[in-house]
């Protein structure tokens, strides 16, 4: 049986950007990890913040969720956030949701 990837965070700053590199599994059991890791980024209103899903192998509803809870605290201080590198099945995923749009600020007209 195949071990499930260790759930990573790694952080860098460039050209008034905070990139937030995830890989692993985003899920139930390390969502307090991400939102501890988390909080603080989403509190730097002075650059955009980034995340960077290339390495990411799997999320769930708790990781979607806490995707989201950084999106409206981004948005509520009308600070900028995107994510980026979204592997094909994770966006898919996105796309069910109909998250894609507002993770990727691509809104579509209505």
């Amino acid at each position: 049986m195949k071990q499930p990837e260790k759930f990573q965070l790694r952080t860098e700053t460039r050209e008034g950007r905070c990139i937030v590199y995830v890989s692993g599994e985003l899920d139930l059991e390390v969502a307090t990890q991400m939102r501890a890791a988390m909080a603080p980024l989403v509190e730097l209103r002075d650059r955009e913040l980034s995340l960077n899903l290339r390495d990411l192998k799997y999320i769930d509803s708790t990781g979607i969720g806490i995707l989201v809870s950084v999106l409206k605290a981004r948005n509520a201080s009308q600070a900028p956030f995107s994510v980026e590198a979204i592997p094909p099945g994770i966006r898919k995923l996105f796309d069910m949701t109909g998250i894609t749009p507002f993770l990727t600020g691509q809104k579509q007209e209505q």
